[in-house]
């Protein structure tokens, strides 16, 4: 058991470093000599406690139309706050790492903006106020829990098919009219007007300059989804073409050489590379990550896989991203159950694989969400999406996976989060280190262990010198197992009763794992 410990006088007390140890009271005179130490520096166990187990498991937190949260617009800030709690206190349970929350839908601002207006999944009015920063509010409340927290965007779509609240003054609609095209039922900014690029940086700017956000993450949506012509016969499978022709006219009138879909892809290319340099020089440590639709370029699809080509239709040339290094983590929306060949899941997940040139983390998106509630005869069986996160470690032993979305492990759809919880999720994992963000590990801390009574002993730790800690890996043996967990705080309470020994590493805000310091337990 571990816990935090509130208060307990002083007993007993050892402290043991990475470059040595001594015994101490509070960490700088010898203990009485009539008090039998209760551990002992144990440098050889370090390397005896089994390498940190590593995965990433998020889920998406999806705002739009309200699929995860909150669960209806109009909620008093409370109530919101209630159900976001909810949320992060369920991903603890499952020993999740990280979630990826939905902060801008539709031009549209989760947190306090002054470039774009309120969400109306808010209140249920764009523009309105909910009465407090639900951005800061997840981040606060995500860090004290130990979970990572990576800011989604989507940076064209500028209003949802299912939206209902009139447009604020302050929307891009109203204020850059030119900038924003009707296709379909939506509203889209127009990837080739530099003008909507620009603002759209500017909003990723400024929540990484305001904001401690771990990641910044974009999903599949470039150019929309193609929806048929109006008018026209549905066998024939017309598609609407994106009215994007003032900005195609100026391109071509300024000499532009390019054919009308390899300057979509530019546009899109640029932003990406722009996104990423922008990350780079603001805060080196955030990483970026893209969840593109999950089947590749037809030019290099492996044998038996089919289907819709984002390369021509989205105007996303995904493989290039991931060939240049634009990104530090792709997760791919692997959104077909295993059996399905023409969008296979195994095949799929090996292609992104090897595309990875640069050595990124390749993660699967998995379509949970499919699992449908047990009043539902529809849907995939738990074991679908159980079968694919074990296929995952035993090909990419140490990669990831990310849930579509939270709603059904808040459900416990079928049972599945407590099969989760029982099997594959029964230890506690690190998200995998980014070492191309920053090289080598903060120093090994040190560990003060003292009697807090005769049923508990109080573990104190304190960072090494140089890099700052972000948290800590903790081992204990009892009965000659190693059980792994995870710390953000200083001290701790330990149940006495069988704990044989103690390892703990620092971790930095990348992952980076430092050397460990090691105590033995002496016996009674």
């Amino acid at each position: 058991m571990v816990r935090q410990s509130l208060n307990a006088g002083r007993r007993r007390l050892l402290l043991a470093g990475g470059a040595g140890a001594a015994l101490s009271a509070c960490g700088s005179l010898p203990p009485p000599q009539d008090r039998t130490p209760l551990a002992r520096p144990a440098p050889e166990l370090a390397a005896a406690a089994p390498p940190a187990p590593r995965e990433f498991r998020a889920a998406w937190v999806a705002t739009v139309a309200n699929i995860d949260w909150p669960s209806q617009p109009g909620l008093s800030a409370d109530q919101q706050i209630a159900e976001m709690r909810a949320i992060l206190d369920r991903a603890v349970a499952l020993k999740l790492n990280a979630l990826i929350l939905q902060i801008r839908t539709s031009a549209d601002a989760f947190y306090d903006s002054r470039l774009e207006p309120w969400s109306e999944y808010l209140s249920g009015q764009q523009g309105r106020s909910p009465g407090y920063d639900p951005l800061a509010l997840w981040i606060t409340e995500a860090h004290q829990r130990g979970l990572e927290l990576h800011a989604w965007f989507n940076p064209f779509r500028a209003r949802q098919s299912g939206a209902k609240s009139a447009p604020a003054t302050n929307h891009l609609s109203q204020t850059r009219p030119d900038w924003v095209k009707r296709y379909g039922d939506q509203l889209w900014l127009d990837p080739g007007e530099p003008g909507a690029a620009e603002h759209t940086l500017a909003v990723f700017r400024d929540v990484l300059q305001r904001y401690d956000v771990d990641g910044i993450h974009i999903d599949d949506y470039f150019y929309p989804y193609p929806v048929p012509q109006p008018g026209s016969d549905p066998a024939s499978k017309l598609e609407l073409d994106f009215p994007d022709e003032p900005a195609w006219q100026r391109y071509v009138q300024g000499g532009g050489k390019l054919g009308r879909a390899d300057w979509r892809r530019q546009n899109v290319d640029e932003l990406v590379q722009r996104l990423h340099q922008l990350i780079r020089s603001t805060k080196p440590w955030v990483r970026f990550g893209i969840s593109p639709f999950g089947l590749p370029k037809p030019a290099l699809r492996p044998e038996g896989i089919a289907g819709f080509s984002q390369y021509d239709k989205l105007y996303a040339d995904v493989e290039r991203w991931l060939h240049e290094g634009w990104l530090d983590y792709l997760l791919p929306q692997l959104y077909w159950p295993r059996a399905q060949r023409a969008q296979a899941f195994a095949p799929l997940l090996d292609y992104w694989n090897a595309q990875n040139r640069q050595g990124r983390h390749i993660w699967a998106g998995l379509f949970t969400s499919r699992i449908t509630p047990a009043d539902k005869a529809e849907g995939w069986p738990v074991e679908e999406i159980t079968a694919q996160i074990a296929h995952s470690r035993q090909a990419y032993p140490g990669s990831g996976h990310a849930h579509f979305s939270m709603v059904a492990l808040s459900q416990n759809r079928r049972g599945l989060s407590e099969a989760l919880q029982r099997e594959l999720y029964a230890e506690q994992a690190l998200v995998p280190a980014t070492p191309w963000l920053e090289a080598g590990g903060p120093a090994a801390p040190q560990l003060a262990l003292q009697e807090a009574d005769p049923a508990q002993l109080r573990l104190q730790l304190r960072p090494g010198p140089g890099k700052p800690v972000l948290r800590y890996a903790l081992w204990q043996r009892r009965a000659g197992q190693w059980r792994f967990s995870t710390t953000q705080e200083t001290e701790l309470l330990l149940e006495r009763a069988g704990l044989e020994a103690l390892v703990v590493s620092a971790l930095d805000r990348v992952g980076n794992e430092g050397p460990r310091a090691a105590l033995r337990l002496m016996a009674d």
